[in-house]
């Protein structure tokens, strides 16, 4: 569930998150090093989290960056976007019902507790409890007894447990799911099923918010100290020297910066003040690899860049008819060739082209024609005003403007852009329903599955605990996405997918405006960068120059 927030995309992560940065206020010019004993860390370019660093209420691309560093998820996705085990040692199931997991030896928490299938009932168990009110609790819907611990706003959880999920003993974890699910395995390497230790929960039970400064995870760094949210400028961190898998060599020290501007962000990466930025500005990319030479990348992405409405608290967006119209007014060609420099595509469906499930001109709507446009905007009475919010950390103010451009010149309206400084504080905003505006979006993908661009953003399950930021329901949608979900075939799930994707089509609750493709560059101090397809740095194989 990766809301992403750069123009690269994804934190639009991120991917983003999705979903998928500071200077400005912090992330300064100034070198800098973490820890003791003078290891000079690899320093990468960060915006600041929403939340504190908690697995299961991190469902943006920063926060999930940071803490991908700290856990090792159950899984993980080759070149292929196949799962590949990561801490579990095998996930098995017959009937894509009840599924065993194993958990690998060898994995211990950064305080020396070993890890155990019960740190998993506790985490998840503690994401799905509507009291906890986690950004990603909705994630565990599926599993059998989550209804039990989300009896409805008002009314009191009566248990603590969700009766799908049990330890069965220190390394076997058994999850029976309220109905099958093809694509459960596939699910496992995102943020939310993160494990977490005894030492996260306080004498109430919740998880304490010293945790959240300095979460203990099981995978390949620890925080060196805790990160104080709002004054900190960076999240430091060292190697745990007890985890099982691959390390990185010749260097121990990891740095985030954080930063309001990808653009100084970028020219700390250009003066070798920072190492690597994954999400360069819409106004480097021409630019970039005159500038960096083989140290930039251009590859493909998962993510997609909408323009979103909050269906849910503004009438003036409720006909879908000016939604189209609005839809039909952006050049997405122009965007994505003068504005992104040939680094986006036009998006033309809800699904990336990276993923199955995408189809070629699927969305209609999403065609440029001005003419049409202007008519049909017209014949619905569409406002005369239109506001367009953006997150300014992400470099996202050359495309947003365009488009802003592109309605005041194709519907004739007056368009206001707003900016907010940083990309938690729009997601705050839309999440208070206190924005009314249209609002810039990206997501970049939590798992390989088309499952993924429905479910977590449209679903009316994600409203409170997911990633609706439009608020929009269907029924309709929900129950063909549930026939997705359960079909006995990868093929019948993928039909069912493109049903529900036909609905998203046919209503906009978003216009998707552009496919991202991953534009990210380091300084010569660094060598071997690999951004892998959740939009995540391989630190392991990061060699310094």
């Amino acid at each position: 569930m990766r809301v992403t927030k750069g123009a690269q995309i994804v934190a639009g992560t991120a991917l983003l998150a999705l979903a998928v940065a500071a200077c400005g206020g912090g992330g300064g010019t100034s070198t800098g090093t973490s820890g003791s004993g003078g290891d000079t860390p690899v320093r990468m370019e960060l915006g600041e989290p929403q939340n504190l660093l908690v697995p299961s209420n991190t469902t943006e691309s920063e926060g999930a960056e940071a803490l991908a560093a700290v856990f090792e998820p159950l899984v993980n996705y080759d070149e292929n976007k196949q799962v590949v085990m990561g801490a579990a040692e095998s996930i098995d199931t017959k009937d894509n019902k009840v599924w065993t997991i194993k958990l690998k030896p060898g994995y211990t928490w950064h305080n020396g507790e070993p890890v155990v299938a019960q740190n998993y009932v506790d985490a998840w168990n503690y994401a799905a409890n509507q009291e906890n009110a986690q950004g990603a609790g909705y994630f565990f819907g599926r599993v059998e007894g989550y209804a039990d611990l989300n009896p409805g706003e008002g009314k009191p959880v009566t248990t603590k447990e969700m009766k799908g999920l049990k330890a069965v003993d220190d390394t076997t974890l058994e999850v029976t799911l309220s109905a099958p699910f093809s694509q459960f395995k596939t699910m496992l390497g995102y943020t939310a099923f993160y494990p977490l230790p005894k030492a996260a929960f306080g004498a109430d039970g919740k998880v304490t918010a010293e945790y959240g400064e300095k979460p203990i995870g099981q995978g390949l760094f620890k925080l060196d100290k805790p990160y104080k949210k709002g004054t900190d400028q960076t999240i430091d961190l060292t190697v745990y020297d007890k985890y099982p898998g691959k390390k990185p060599t010749g260097w121990t020290k990891l740095q985030f910066k954080l930063y309001n501007s990808s653009e100084t962000a970028y020219n700390d990466l250009q003066a070798d003040n920072v190492d690597i930025h994954d999400s360069l500005p819409a106004s480097a990319i021409a630019s970039a690899k005159t500038a960096l030479g083989d140290r930039y990348q251009d590859q493909p992405d998962a993510g997609i860049g909408y323009i979103g409405f909050p269906l849910q608290y503004n009438d003036e967006y409720k006909d879908v008819k000016v939604r189209e119209a609005i839809s039909m007014a952006i050049d997405r060609k122009t965007i994505a060739e003068t504005v992104f420099s040939g680094t986006r595509a036009p998006a033309d469906d809800f699904i990336n082209p990276a993923i199955d499930g995408y189809r070629q001109g699927a969305c209609t709507a999403c065609a440029y024609d001005p003419g049409k446009a202007k008519e049909q905007y017209a014949a619905a009475k569409g406002p005369a005003k239109l506001e367009l919010g953006y997150n300014a950390d992400g470099g996202h103010k050359e495309w947003i403007e365009a488009v802003a451009n592109n309605l005041r010149a194709n519907l004739g309206v007056e368009v206001t852009v707003k900016p907010f400084e940083k990309f938690a504080n729009i997601l705050d905003d839309l999440d208070a329903k206190k924005y009314k505006g249209m609002f810039r979006m990206g997501w970049a993908i939590d798992y390989p599955s088309p499952e993924n661009y429905l479910t977590p953003i449209f679903s009316t399950g994600a409203i409170k605990t997911g990633s609706n930021y439009a608020g929009y329901s269907n029924k309709e949608f929900d129950a063909t996405v549930a026939k997705g979900d359960q079909a006995a075939t990868p093929e019948e799930s993928l039909k069912e997918y493109q049903a529900a994707d036909d609905i998203l089509i046919k209503e906009m609750p978003y216009i998707p405006v552009y496919f991202y493709r991953n534009n990210s560059g380091y300084s010569t101090k660094v060598k071997n960068v690999k951004i892998n397809l959740l939009n995540q740095v391989e630190w392991a194989d990061v060699e310094k120059a």
